[in-house]
């Protein structure tokens, strides 16, 4: 996935187009930049803009468009009328998500539009937006309205959406019990989705709300979706801020969760292996990875939803959760019950040509009949645990694939074990 951040240069690298780049690689996502200025910023305080020319700003983005394919962009410091006016020329036509993070004030104190450009921002920004996601204040700025009473966070939201936004995400709205609220105003419905609040004085969180929630769209996740994995993650980087200047804190975006950010890399990997929509089966796949010494499913990590097949390309509908996958979680406890080093698992479609695949290769290979199940197992519901544990009960080191044929009603299906999800993927492509 490539993905384009156009912003301003931040030497501290909290945010801006650094802070970008960093959000992008840990995403596994190829990070493009058009810088529009250069900023002179510490933790402590904000110094000097210099706003790049029109000229090579337009030739830092005919020669990225030129070149790439662009899977996504994130529009965020444009400071002034000439570069707002060179940015709308280039992208009005192009058919990508756009997310506008509208920065107005820098977190040290620096303004980082011109009070001047605002009106053509409105005029010529905003409607370019797949999604924008100001903070109550660049709501207010942008709005001319101040929440409150009167004036609602939905009232705010419309009227920003008039201006040519498809959805409005205001984002930071503190709520009661130390809750913190994001308030979302889609076309023909609107919500909240809430969390907890980390009192910290940090630099670089909204440009972290903001890359994440373009890779999420760009990731073909729903509005929905995308706000609460945009959520998450900068709570993340909030939580994990460090003070590495002399002043305040700057978000630190590193994916401690070594699982998390090993299976992420590996489904990105799998959604782009040539022609794998024809191994996605009719109730879809799920990609898991556990944590050592599994004691049940909540200590697996899988898709909420599926991976699925939308037409010839496939699609990650859902989150990375920890007790999102149920059958293929399952299916690996049993398994890591016995040889504890297999960890992640993942099912495909049963198919006559990847069972001669596998037969080939020295892979370890059981199976077990679904029609000898139990009629008290199938009434629990716990065909899974019972056709895996019948599949390895006699084997001596741990499966590569376990399959089955399916019975009435039900799909036949592979499961391919593995110890890391690099190493599924080398089976998976050997047999597919």
């Amino acid at each position: 996935m490539n993905l384009l951040s156009i912003g301003g240069s931040d030497p501290s690298s909290g945010a801006g187009i650094q802070s970008d780049v960093k959000a992008f690689s840990e995403f596994n996502a190829h990070a493009l930049t058009v810088i529009t200025a250069i900023t002179g910023q510490n933790t402590t305080s904000f110094g000097m803009i210099e706003p790049v020319s029109k000229r090579i700003l337009k030739n830092q983005l005919e020669s990225v468009l030129s070149d790439f394919k662009i899977d996504g962009i994130k529009i965020g410091m444009v400071y002034n009328s000439e570069i707002i006016k060179t940015l709308y020329q280039q992208l009005k036509k192009l058919k990508i998500p756009i997310v506008v993070d509208p920065v107005i004030k820098s977190t040290t104190g620096g303004s980082l539009i011109e009070k001047s450009a605002i009106v053509d921002f409105k005029k010529y920004i905003i409607p370019l937006a797949t999604v924008i996601t100001p903070n109550k204040f660049e709501a207010e700025i942008l709005s001319k309205t101040k929440v409150n009473s009167k004036n609602t966070i939905e009232k705010t939201a419309k009227i920003i959406q008039k201006m040519g936004a498809r959805n409005v995400v205001i984002t930071g709205i503190e709520g009661k019990n130390n809750r913190i609220t994001d308030f979302v105003l889609e076309k023909n419905t609107e919500y909240e989705i809430s969390g907890d609040k980390i009192v910290n004085t940090n630099h670089g969180s909204g440009c972290n709300y903001s890359a994440a929630m373009i890779f999420a769209i760009s990731s073909n996740k729903t509005i929905r979706e995308s706000v609460k994995f945009a959520k998450e993650f900068t709570y993340n980087s909030i939580k994990n801020a460090k003070k590495v200047g002399n002043g305040i804190k700057i978000t630190d975006i590193q994916n401690h969760d070594k699982i998390n950010s090993e299976l992420s890399r590996a489904i990105n990997e799998f959604v782009e292996i040539k022609n794998i929509y024809k191994n996605i089966p009719e109730c879809q796949t799920n990609f898991v990875y556990s944590k050592q010494n599994p004691r049940s499913t909540k200590d697996i990590l899988g898709i909420s939803g599926r991976i699925v097949k939308t037409g010839k390309e496939v699609t990650v509908a859902g989150n990375l959760t920890y007790g999102g996958s149920k059958h293929v979680a399952t299916a690996l406890l049993v398994v890591n019950k016995k040889f504890p080093k297999t960890r992640s698992a993942i099912n495909i479609k049963y198919q006559n040509s990847s069972i001669s695949k596998i037969k080939k290769l020295k892979l370890i290979v059981s199976s077990y009949d679904r029609t000898n199940e139990p009629n008290n197992i199938k009434n629990k519901g716990s065909t899974v645990e019972w056709g895996i544990k019948n599949a390895i009960k006699n084997l001596q080191a741990p499966p590569d694939i376990i399959f089955h044929k399916g019975d009435f009603g039900k799909e036949p299906m592979i499961i391919i074990f593995g110890d890391t999800p690099k190493s599924i993927l080398h089976k998976l492509l050997k047999i597919t």
